[in-house]
């Protein structure tokens, strides 16, 4: 727990929102899969196997294959996009909040120190009585 309290509080919600819901765990899965160097590593050993050894003339069906993944793909890809704007904006949002009450705390606070200050002046600065004249 200690570690999450490093974390801005819009981040924490956005991982917990995350966690919960298996659709978006999901799709948070194959955006990080498919965003490695593994990912590259397999498909690469896969198309060459396929083209060497599973069919005499793989480019019709290699074609629809990787069209079909590329469908499939930058849809995760727009999701991860969506994903990001809403964490974004909910920080945005929270940070304004933020932001306003520490204005609103600053400014109480300089009016309470004008208001001491202006209580010592009067205090320390009242006119006294006028010594005796002889």
């Amino acid at each position: 727990m200690a570690e999450q309290s490093a974390h801005h509080p819009v981040v924490i919600a956005h991982a917990t929102r995350r966690a919960a819901d298996i659709q978006l765990r999901i799709a948070d899965a194959i955006t990080s899969f498919a965003g490695s160097m593994m990912f590259v590593y397999i498909h690469a050993v896969v198309f060459v196997v396929w083209m060497l050894f599973v069919e005499s003339n793989p480019w019709p069906t290699l074609t629809l294959i990787v069209s079909l993944e590329a469908i499939f793909l930058s849809t995760f890809v727009m999701i991860g996009q969506n994903r990001q704007a809403s964490f974004q904006q909910a920080k945005a949002d929270h940070d304004f909040v933020e932001q306003e009450q520490e204005l609103k705390n600053n400014t109480e606070l300089t009016k309470a120190i004008h208001a001491l200050t202006q209580q010592i002046h009067t205090t320390l600065c009242a006119p006294t009585d006028p010594p005796p004249s002889s």
